[in-house]
């Protein structure tokens, strides 16, 4: 097999995964609807032809097998095309298992949070511990100074003890497999960091989700076969899932303190300004200190959970800790966009209300007294929905206001997340909240109001989108001298 086409090509998953195929040395090309920055400059970089929009003639001539994004649906025209002319073709995560995981020492993490950066810091603790690492996450990692780049992917030594790093997502796979991605990873180590109902267009309540987790926990290959799994002991449907799986490999698990009875956990715990500080101990032996240049609670169990799969995978705790210091993180999680006027314009991915307040939580630990203002923008097909209505009323506690976005979906009332509602519960509970109209209004509101100087705002952007370029307009707007007009936005 040489070939390879990729239906619905410009999507984050599918353009890193493009990349690597190509790294990989196949023949790569593609197609979709639309491509535009930052995804199309990327397939370009890489040397990728990208056909728009979808087209049977895209097809031509037949390549070995078609990849089919987990957005086609089965009507799409090429999708059509490429059945009636009988072409080889699979999702996208059945061709990474395939290609790619089966060859190595897969290592999947899953869970509902934190599976973005924890890849990310695994990848890029094996790299700095020079195990050559392949992996393949779901953000971009920024660049440092181990030599990795700031890429989604890298191919990695080969060999069946050469680790390679995936997220494993619990969504389903392809408009012919409608079972989670994760199914196809062949995970021989396997973190698993949290669990909570997500994903309501596809599963109807929390169990759905754990007896999938049970699936997974069971592909992992016993001990002689160095099967590991690594579960967070803080999570209540974690350990459903794991009474509800045959587990035939070792298992450890980690916490945050000691009161879990968990093999792994920290003590003298402690966060400031340049990230978390805190003493690892494995099986009630001190292992050692560790600083991590990231907040919040949450990425403290990140960490942990890290911790146990590296030391699984043969590290020590000082190459550990030296990968941890000098982790730069990952785009869109904290991520600083810039500053004007001293006010501080942060982008993070959260969404799931768990997410949201466990990030704010962790930039007030971050930026002590300055005030953080709460920008969120409910747009995945969870977040858009009332299921987590009351949900959200709790999740802005930490923040000084709350700037509320309309839903990016439009939905039936009756389902349907109420923004002006929530905003109106977030003032009950003495939160100064506005439900904004547009993103415009939300920029025109910071410009006006945000503190700014020596304590100026945080400003912290949360949403799984673009969030209509928010961050770029805010710093241009605060760069507006107070009492002058701001310019009309370009569209």
């Amino acid at each position: 097999m040489k070939s390879i086409h990729l239906i619905g090509v410009a999507g984050t998953g599918m353009g890193a995964f493009a990349g690597l195929l190509k790294a990989a040395g196949y023949d790569v090309r593609g197609s979709d609807e639309n491509v535009y920055p930052p995804m199309s400059t990327k397939l370009t970089d890489w040397g990728i032809e990208t056909q728009t929009p979808y087209a049977a003639a895209n097809l031509d001539p037949a390549p070995d097998l078609v990849v089919v994004g987990n957005v086609v649906k089965k009507d799409n025209v090429e999708a059509s095309a490429m059945r009636e002319r009988h072409l080889r073709h699979q999702s996208f995560p059945a061709t990474l298992g395939d290609l790619f995981l089966s060859k190595r020492l897969s290592v999947v993490v899953a869970g509902t949070h934190g599976k973005t950066t924890t890849s990310a810091l695994l990848a890029w603790t094996l790299q700095s511990a020079g195990r050559d690492p392949g992996y393949l996450v779901g953000g971009i990692p920024l660049a440092g100074t181990n030599g990795a780049q700031e890429e989604s992917f890298r191919l990695g030594a080969p060999g069946p003890m050469s680790p390679f790093v995936v997220e494993g997502d619990e969504y389903d796979t392809a408009y012919f497999d409608k079972g989670p991605k994760f199914l196809h990873y062949r995970p021989r180590s396997l973190l698993c960091t949290s669990l909570e109902y997500d994903h309501a267009d596809i599963y109807p309540n929390v169990a759905a989700i754990e007896a999938r987790f049970s699936e997974l926990m069971s592909l992992v290959p016993d001990v002689k076969e160095g099967g590991h799994i690594v579960l967070c002991a803080e999570e209540l449907h974690l350990k459903k899932a794991r009474n509800g799986a045959s587990v035939r490999a070792r298992i450890t698990t980690y916490a945050s303190s000691s009161a879990e009875g968990a093999n792994v956990f920290c003590q003298r715990h402690s966060e400031d300004e340049q990230g978390l500080q805190f003493e690892v101990v494995v099986d009630d032996v001190v292992a050692g200190p560790c600083t991590l240049p990231l907040s919040g609670r949450h990425n403290l169990l990140n960490a942990l959970g890290a911790y146990a799969v590296l030391s699984g995978l043969g590290l020590s705790h000082a190459e550990i800790a030296l990968g941890f210091a000098s982790f730069p993180g990952v785009k869109r999680r904290m991520e600083v966009k810039g500053q004007q006027q001293g006010v501080v314009v942060v982008d993070d991915f959260a969404h799931h209300p768990t997410a949201v307040r466990t990030t704010l939580d962790g930039a007030k630990q971050r930026y002590g007294p300055r005030p953080v203002w709460a920008i969120f923008e409910p747009r995945s097909a969870t977040s858009c929905r009332k299921i987590f209505q009351d949900d959200y009323a709790r999740a802005f506690d930490a923040a000084t206001k709350v700037l509320l976005a309309p839903p990016g979906r439009q939905l039936d009332p009756a389902v349907a997340l109420d923004v002006e509602k929530l905003a109106l519960d977030l003032r009950e509970r003495g939160i100064d909240a506005v439900a904004c109209a547009s993103v415009d209004e939300i920029v025109a509101l910071a410009h006006s109001s945000a503190p700014r100087g020596d304590q100026g705002a945080v400003l912290l952007c949360m949403s799984n989108g673009a969030f209509g370029g928010i961050h770029d307009r805010l710093l241009a707007a605060l760069a507006v001298p107070l009492g002058e007009p701001l310019a009309r936005p370009t569209r």
